[in-house]
């Protein structure tokens, strides 16, 4: 028999209802409750009890429920949020105290992993993207917005390179959220690699959301006057899809998102996801961590803001030559002023996030405390933009002016607020004495109500001469005056009765019923008035918004240029020659990440010269852990810091503008794609060629390793005569390989230059001198290699051998067998078995075949073997 649901019930199944994708968070008191399949799924996902309602039915009557405190709530919100979910909050619309019935509740808010404001949710040094993604036949749009910062920019592709350029937009912003319309969400690649490459959250928009019209109505609202500049409807469905669902789900003011970007291919350096992987950007390649990346190593921002400014100029490497020199311009200065360099880092410290204080400010979530941050940080504006007027840089003073001091903003929320202001602002305690005179009268009352009612006490007893007189009060009466029998005559008329006792009776006064109402009633009034003064303070900073907003955005500039300008400093850094001129000149340079990581030894720095005539591609060969990988990864990061604005680690370096970057470097296999490392490698190989341009870097590492010898020779010479072919592709390729044949086409092929690591031999052991010089290397070293990993030395001895024999042209003659054990010695040790294995392994190779490179793999076989 099913339960029979109660009005409250009744209520909360009406609201679920309405939003079946949620966990609903019903509010019930001090309490957040949630029933049936919800409190399953929360008690599982929070580790929390799973009670019942309705305990003394039938256990097939009693509807499941668990809960959590209301002023805890956040954190396990928060939880929820990180595995995917969407928490709709349910509030009590109205005081149960004064309530007629049911109390009414409604939905006040939608929190899903792109729309999180709270603080705690949020990782200060990186923004949190939602994203919506329209999609027909017509062209692509796609739409980000942090709505904790306000930020809001949209871009649209059409062509065959839409997907490719789709997925380094997606890629570069890496949404926490997803809101795709039909067309897109059709498209499985798409949702593959939102949910398995970026962890994102991704939802059926539908196509109601993005429909034209509406899309048009909802973005000339929310952005006055600026969506005249889309080029195409695709990019104005995008951004109406977006807002549609921002305002289905966060039901208050998003005044503070008032900015929109249109920004186009051309205004940036494309990254694809394998290249910001490979170069290490962000994090490492193998543990993920931001110490050993490039972002490790140049950020030193001070400020919340300028964490995450540093982190999107990374990604964004510019285009423009001009708009570089400006940024150079003005960490060169800073590079030349110490002192000053050192007072601007001083003050941005103490500067707080004030992009994301006035985000929760319009919001409606800021508290007292936020305020006060709020007021802080807009106090240090004023000595920042002193600080940078001496500067000749244009960026420089083009900032300097963009700082607002909002003097009146700060005057208003220090007269205000306390120093020290409670959490809760539903509390009181925040409103400084002497701001109102109400909120005065109130406390007055609060603090001295035991004084006023012992000077009524001594004044009635002048005025009747009652000496016994005196003034109580109880729960069930309140406050009363009480006199005894032998004073009856003596009670003025004004005085009413209230209660007779044995020995006195009790009166009260309307002054003393004032005085009652006044003292009973006094917490909750100024409860309530310090909360409205509170709500007049809070739409009194968002109607500020946008001066904070340019205040903000100035202020992460100039950290991260102080950033650049301290790292430049300190790593002796140099400002680059960034023009168009199709040209790489860099002058000892060195990798700025393994620099930094090293300790006990000088890392040792290289040239590269290339060019689009006749330095295309650098056929660069050596020994593994030569440094090949390091040298070509270290030529990409200078480049990209160049573009960045950026100085670089070099004693000098000309830069022609590089419009992307491609990489294929390492080995990893993909098995639950079904891909093996080849494939892995085709794959990267495929898209770099059909994507690269004449005026794209390429870093290629042992092209075509991952198949036979010829098969792997004649792939990595194909790519490499494609990249240096100027009518097929002609791109600057730094291309490693151990194909020693290779060397064999500078001379052939126009614009190839070999070079290899410098090396030198000492017996059986090789010094890596990490030199690049000119021509091929004349040896691989690979069993060298595999000495310095620590194969055994019968092992090494028996591959030296192989490889003289094969060397010489001839069949390696079979290993010696071993002798046999004597029987007293009881049983085969596992080192023994690894030696027949290895006997049996070496019995099989076909050295008609076999090359250098594929001896040296034998070797590195044999190790694992044994």
């Amino acid at each position: 028999m099913p339960p029979v649901n109660t009005p409250m019930m009744q209520q909360y199944l009406r609201i679920k209802e309405l939003h079946p994708d949620c966990i609903l968070f019903f509010r019930l008191g001090d309490f957040y409750e949630m029933f049936n399949e919800d409190a399953k799924l929360a008690s599982r996902e929070l580790e929390l009890t799973l009670t019942s309602r309705d305990r003394g039915k039938p256990e097939d009557q009693r509807t499941p429920m668990c809960g959590v405190p209301y002023h805890s709530a956040d954190a396990y919100i928060a939880r929820l949020i990180a595995k995917g979910y969407k928490v709709a909050i349910c509030e009590q619309m109205e005081d149960p105290a004064t309530a007629k019935g049911l109390v009414d509740r409604d939905i006040i808010r939608i929190v899903t992993p792109g729309t999180v404001m709270t603080a705690s949710m949020l990782e200060e040094g990186r923004n949190n993207y939602i994203c919506a993604v329209y999609r027909d036949s017509a062209g692509t749009g796609v739409c980000f917005c942090d709505i904790s910062t306000g930020e809001c920019a949209v871009t649209a592709f059409d062509g065959p390179d839409t997907d490719e350029h789709l997925y380094n937009e997606l890629g570069r912003y890496a949404p926490r959220e997803a809101m795709l319309s039909d067309g897109a969400y059709s498209d499985a690649g798409l949702v593959e690699f939102l949910t398995q490459k970026l962890n994102c959250r991704v939802e059926n928009g539908g196509e109601g959301r993005f429909r034209l019209d509406a899309a048009k109505t909802a973005a000339e609202k929310q952005f006055p006057g600026q969506t005249e500049t889309l080029p195409c409807d695709a990019a104005v469905q995008a951004v109406g899809g977006l807002l549609a669902y921002l305002y289905e789900t966060q039901k208050t003011d998003l005044s503070h998102i008032a900015a929109l970007s249109w920004y186009t291919s051309g205004q940036f350096m494309e990254l694809d996801l394998t290249a910001r992987r490979n170069l290490e950007l962000t994090e490492t390649l193998r543990t993920k961590e931001k110490k050993g990346s490039l972002l490790w190593v140049l950020d030193k921002t001070r400020t919340a803001m300028g964490h995450r400014l540093i982190r999107a100029w990374m990604e964004r490497p510019l285009l423009s030559p001009a708009a570089i020199s400006r940024r150079l311009g003005a960490v060169e200065d800073l590079v030349n002023d110490a002192i000053g360099r050192e007072e601007l880092i001083h003050t941005l410290r103490e500067i707080t996030d004030l992009e994301r204080l006035i985000g929760r400010i319009v919001y409606g979530t800021a508290g007292g405390r936020d305020l006060v941050s709020l007021c802080a940080g807009l106090g240090k504006l004023p000595q920042l933009r002193e600080r940078l007027a001496p500067y000749p840089s244009a960026l420089l003073k083009s900032l300097s002016g963009e700082l607002d001091d909002l003097e009146e903003l700060r005057n208003l929320i220090g007269r205000a607020i306390v120093d020290e202001p409670p959490f809760s602002v539903r509390e009181g305690g925040f409103i400084r004495l002497g701001y109102d005179a109400e909120v005065d009268r109130l406390r007055d009352i609060q603090t001295r109500g035991k004084d006023m009612v012992l000077a009524i006490e001594a004044r009635e007893k002048e005025k009747t001469g009652i000496k016994s007189l005196k003034v109580g009060f109880n729960k069930v009466f309140g406050y009363y005056i009480e006199v005894s029998k032998s004073y009856y005559d003596q009670v003025p008329a004004d005085y009413i009765r209230k209660q007779t006792l044995v020995n006195c009776e009790r009166f009260i006064t309307q002054e003393l019923k004032d005085l009652e109402h006044e003292i009973l009633t006094s917490q909750d009034r100024l409860t309530a008035l310090e909360f409205q003064l509170f709500c007049e303070l809070r739409e009194s900073a968002a109607a500020q918004v946008g001066r904070i907003q340019r205040s903000a955005a100035a202020v992460a500039q100039v950290d991260v240029l102080c950033s650049f300008a301290a790292v430049a400093a300190e790593r002796r850094y140099c400002r680059p020659e960034v023009d168009l001129s199709d040209r790489i000149d860099i002058t000892e340079g060195w990798h700025p990440v393994v620099e930094k990581m090293l300790t006990g030894a000088p890392f040792v720095p290289n040239d590269a010269h290339m060019d689009l005539e006749d330095d295309t591609v650098a056929i660069i060969t050596g020994p593994n852990m030569a440094g090949k990988s390091t040298y070509m990864r270290q030529v990409a990061l200078i480049v990209l810091m160049a573009q960045m604005g950026s100085f670089v680690p070099a004693k000098a370096a000309r830069i022609g503008v590089v419009d992307r970057v491609f990489t294929r470097i390492g080995a990893s296999d993909d098995l639950s794609a079904g891909q093996s490392t080849f494939m892995v490698e085709m794959t990267e190989v495929a898209e770099l060629l059909k994507n690269a341009t004449a005026h794209s870097l390429l870093i290629l590492d042992e092209i075509g390793r991952g198949t036979s010898t010829y098969d792997g020779m004649a792939i990595a010479r194909s790519v490499l005569e494609y990249c240096a072919d100027r009518k097929k592709l002609g791109a600057k390729t730094l291309f490693a390989t151990h194909y020693h044949e290779l060397t064999a086409l500078e001379g052939l092929i126009p614009g190839v230059k070999n070079y290899n690591i410098a090396a030198k031999k000492k017996g059986d052991t090789v010094l890596f001198l990490r030199k690049i010089v000119r021509g091929g290397a004349d040896q691989s070293y690979g069993i060298e290699v595999a000495q310095l990993a620590g194969v055994p030395e019968p092992v090494l001895k028996r591959a030296r051998k192989i490889l003289s024999e094969l060397e010489a042209g001839g069949a390696p003659a079979p290993a010696p067998a071993a002798p046999a054990r004597a029987a007293e010695e009881g049983q085969v040790s596992l080192l023994d078995m690894g030696a027949a294995q290895v006997a049996d392994r070496l019995r099989q190779v076909d050295v008609n075949v076999l090359t250098p490179i594929e001896a040296m793999n034998l070797v590195y076989e044999l190790k694992q073997m044994l």
